[in-house]
């Protein structure tokens, strides 16, 4: 039985090699705005069917608003992760994670106040 041999301290790591896990999580954030698209058509949908009173108008207002804003925060990341460079996109920030959970979250309020 052998010993495997200690690394050599001077000798450069291996590069990293990513996979599919960029084109992966690329998808991820498509479908996800897919999804967040279908919930403000709906919303749209939901105004005009049940007759748009002043409440549902401005409800209806508000999922549109925060769909854009999620879009334009995962179109920032869609972007990030597309043009990585060494196969390590840049991890996503603080301000992004925030902004796109609390997208989700009141869009998803917005839309429950809306059918009920």
């Amino acid at each position: 039985m052998t010993v495997p041999a200690a690394p050599d301290p001077h000798q450069q790591p291996a590069a990293r090699d990513p996979g599919l896990q960029p084109e992966r999580t690329r998808l991820a954030w498509r479908r996800t705005t897919l999804a967040s698209t279908v919930v403000a058509v709906l919303a749209a949908k939901t105004t005009l069917q049940g007759g748009p009173t002043a409440a549902r108008v401005v409800l209806s207002a508000v999922c549109c608003a925060l769909w854009l804003g999620f879009l334009a925060v995962a179109h920032h990341r869609i972007r990030t992760l597309a043009t990585a460079e060494g196969g390590r996109p840049a991890a996503l920030t603080p301000r992004h994670a925030t902004a796109a959970a609390l997208c989700t979250v009141a869009l998803a309020a917005c839309a429950a106040a809306l059918v009920s």
